[in-house]
């Protein structure tokens, strides 16, 4: 078993397509029309992943209040600063993770407001 797609509350899906594409290195699995009201099916694959994003109309512009997605990321403090340079607002900044020793998280905004966690393991220091 496992899982085919999230489910990710988006308002603009020009505006998603772009960001998760080009700030996340997604690739475009499906966007077709899905009805009158010009809102169109579009899913999203991460690379090296099996389950892909499918877009939801969002009911509004509010920030999500907590993370609705955990990425998981080899190098959390190089991704952050990638998204950075990319215009990303970044919600909090690489650190281990307390509830969970050995593993480094940081936050972040899509294009949508939705609230993101990058996951990854801590990388000893040289």
């Amino acid at each position: 078993m496992h899982i085919q797609f999230a489910e990710l509350p988006v308002f603009d899906q020009d505006r998603a397509l772009a960001f998760y594409t080009g700030r996340l290195g997604c690739r475009t699995l499906a966007d077709v029309p899905m009805g009158d009201d010009g809102w169109r099916w579009v899913e999203l694959g991460f690379p090296d992943a099996d389950t892909a994003l499918h877009f939801v109309p969002r009911r509004d512009e509010i920030p999500s209040p907590g993370p609705v997605l955990v990425l998981v990321e080899d190098d959390v403090p190089g991704t952050v600063e990638s998204l950075r340079a990319a215009g990303v607002e970044i919600v909090t900044e690489p650190e281990e993770a307390a509830y969970m020793p050995g593993v480094t998280v940081a936050e972040f905004r899509d294009s949508e407001g939705n609230r993101m966690v990058l996951s990854g393991r801590l990388r000893p220091t040289p």
